[in-house]
């Protein structure tokens, strides 16, 4: 069996992962140790919380090994942890709504949204990278179709007729989606080619991916949490 180099101690990017790993596993624990403290309306909510965390967390051990063997990008890892994960923090929107009358067909919407914005990122990223910027405009435009729907379309709308601690947790979520998914693209134009090189070229995409995703992931989850405990 071959082992996986160690990995030096001036490695900043292989750090990231191991970061990005560690505190997704502890978070896991936190959210399924949680569970039973919350009513059963909101322990379905922090279950999908700790299941977003646990997949990153076991995809990082992965992707940490692989950048330790290759120091290259694992991006197809990267890119299956994107696809399970993503669709749950958008089934995430649903389920805190879901008392106020959101129904599976928004969940199911921001889940096709989110698996063309993912598919189609991947493709300009991975597969045909000459034509980046036309499967980037694709993603983005998914992209920003979930961003109307949360924050102005039938999303924002459930969430202000329930308002109080339901209305607050979804709109840090918005932001989550706004502000700390907006760091994905930044990543995405680091690493493929176009007019954007010179701007975005010398960024360390893996970095920006690993922060990003921890950030936003045990995030996404905090903010359920605190809305499970308001809530009590």
């Amino acid at each position: 069996m071959t082992s996986v180099p160690a990995m030096a101690t001036d490695d900043y990017v292989g750090f990231t992962f191991f970061i990005g790993c560690m505190s997704m596993m502890a978070a896991s624990a936190f959210f399924f140790l949680s569970m039973n403290s919350f009513d059963s309306k909101w322990r379905t909510s922090i279950l999908v919380s700790g299941l977003i965390t646990f997949i990153a967390a076991v995809h990082y051990w992965y992707m940490r090994d692989y950048w330790a063997e290759n120091a290259t990008s694992p991006t197809f890892f990267r890119y299956v942890d994107w696809i399970l994960t993503v669709p749950l923090m958008c089934v995430e929107f649903y389920l805190i709504l879901k008392a106020a009358g959101a129904t599976k067909a928004l969940m199911w919407k921001l889940i096709l949204l989110s698996t063309v914005m993912l598919v189609t990122g991947y493709f300009g990223e991975a597969v045909y990278r000459d034509q980046a910027q036309i499967w980037g405009l694709v993603s983005g435009i998914a992209y920003f179709i979930i961003v109307y729907e949360i924050w102005m379309g039938s999303a924002a709308k459930l969430a202000a007729a329930a308002g109080g601690a339901v209305q607050a947790a979804h709109k840090t979520l918005c932001k989550f989606v706004l502000i700390g998914w907006a760091i994905y693209p930044i990543g995405f134009m680091a690493g493929t080619p176009g007019w954007y090189e010179g701007i975005f070229g010398g960024l360390q995409m893996d970095v920006i991916y690993n922060v990003g995703d921890a950030i936003n992931k045990i995030g996404f989850g905090l903010v359920v949490y605190q809305l499970a405990v308001d809530s009590k």
